[in-house]
């Protein structure tokens, strides 16, 4: 009888996060079963809620649920249709997708990849050295103000090929490997400080 009593008195006193994470918990728990998931895709969903939370905050916790396992299925290699998750939940269809298509966007913000990484990526495509992609990446710190909102590829190749003192047949190799033409690398040389 005590722990019920216990148990009563920690529910009233949760706070508002706490509640609403215990009340989405149940319903990945029971959505799960009824979907036949496996328990990485749950720990999955878990963890996307935490992550984002203040996303999702302001939807039913059946909504949620079906929209972070929809999603977590998806990211795990376990892609099942919507309706699976739906048979198992009185959440409206529209209100999952909103709040699905709100994950899927706010995931793909903080997957978004840093311009270095376009740096080794063209690097590692056209065989350059090691000394030849840190002198590119120490041109691109030195000019984030010009770059801003220009094309990653197009600025990467053009922080190589002055990185490795603008050798012609380089220029070429760099632009098919960016899937750019050799007159935006120049341009986009011209506007970089050395």
């Amino acid at each position: 009888m005590q722990w019920r009593r216990l148990a009563r008195l920690h529910r009233e006193t949760m706070h508002g996060y706490e509640r609403r994470l215990a009340a989405i918990g149940g319903e990945l728990k029971r959505i799960r079963e009824c979907a036949g998931l496996p328990q990485h895709v749950m720990e999955e969903a878990e963890s996307l809620v935490k992550r984002y939370f203040d996303l999702v905050a302001g939807f039913p916790p059946e909504v949620v649920a079906v929209a972070v396992l929809w999603t977590a299925a998806k990211a795990a290699g376990v892609p099942r249709p919507l309706e699976d998750f739906l048979k198992c939940s009185k959440a409206d269809e529209r209100r999952v997708r909103r709040v699905a298509w709100r994950l899927k966007e706010a995931v793909k913000q903080s997957r978004r990849p840093s311009v270095e990484d376009y740096v080794k990526t063209l690097a590692a495509r056209v065989n350059l050295p090691a000394p030849v992609v840190k002198a590119a990446v120490d041109i691109l710190e030195r000019n984030r103000r010009v770059l801003f909102g220009k094309n990653p590829w197009v600025s990467a190749a053009a922080a190589l090929w002055l990185a490795s003192l603008k050798r012609l047949g380089l220029l070429k190799a760099l632009a098919e490997a960016a899937g750019t033409t050799t007159v935006s690398i120049r341009k986009a040389a011209d506007r970089m400080r050395v």
